[in-house]
């Protein structure tokens, strides 16, 4: 049995056999990207959970918003070479548009891009930013909470572990439901299920963190309503 955890390697173990079972956790429509046949009927060698993640832009507009204590512009930053990038960006702008925000977007092709995003937003004098929902982001997390830091931009993140690194809040799927999702599911084809029986779980649990300790350093006061509905606060 293969166990892929995200989009690129369910994709490639799909296209990589027929006939051994996959689990996967991966975000995006399963349907689209080849992996199943239906939700409810994958008919193939492959089921999972799928994470809703590149649907989450406006509501993270929504808790950004209620983050910031006075209207400003704000940024969101997309990765330039992903393929669900105008979906997001199209989801985010109507909702932006919908409620008068300015919104700055942001592209991010390489790393090498990354520094002189974070001079353009400082030049737009944004008052925070958030992300898209991308791999990339996570490869370079660590980067991007320090440039946050040194430019004293309130970010939004798409997981808990930006926070956990200095980050100042996430909105994302709760992963440990997807991981114990993803493990009941192997075990049940270890005991002799197919994957072709097993319906795609839609992932339902979200998860909001916030660090009180990167607030403090930013000068902010999160909001008492914001605290009130976070599922963890790091102090």
């Amino acid at each position: 049995m293969l166990v892929a955890t995200d989009r690129p390697s369910a994709s490639a173990a799909k296209a990589a056999t027929a006939t051994i079972p996959i689990v996967f956790t991966s975000g995006g429509d399963p349907v689209q990207q080849g992996l199943v046949a239906s939700f409810n009927r994958p008919g193939g060698n492959a089921t999972g959970v799928s994470l809703l993640t590149i649907e989450l832009g406006p509501k993270r507009l929504e808790l950004v918003r209620e983050l910031l204590p006075k209207p400003g512009t704000i940024a969101f930053v997309v990765n330039a070479n992903s393929s669900a990038t105008p979906f997001q960006v199209r989801q985010v702008q109507a909702a932006a548009q919908a409620i008068g925000q300015p919104l700055l977007v942001v592209s991010i092709g390489t790393g090498k891009d990354v520094d002189k995003a974070f001079a353009t937003m400082a030049d737009h004098n944004v008052a925070a930013v958030f992300y898209a929902a991308n791999l990339f982001f996570q490869v370079i997390s660590e980067r991007l909470v320090a440039l946050a830091a040194r430019y004293r931009i309130p970010a939004l993140y798409e997981w808990r572990s930006f926070v956990t690194a200095g980050g100042l809040l996430s909105y994302g799927t709760d992963r440990n439901e997807v991981g114990r999702e993803a493990g009941n599911y192997a075990g049940r084809i270890l005991k002799g299920e197919r994957p072709a029986d097993l319906p795609v779980v839609q992932s339902s649990r979200f998860e909001l963190v916030i660090n009180l300790k990167t607030a403090k350093a930013l000068g902010l006061e999160i909001p008492p309503t914001l605290l009130a509905r976070a599922d963890e606060v790091i102090e």
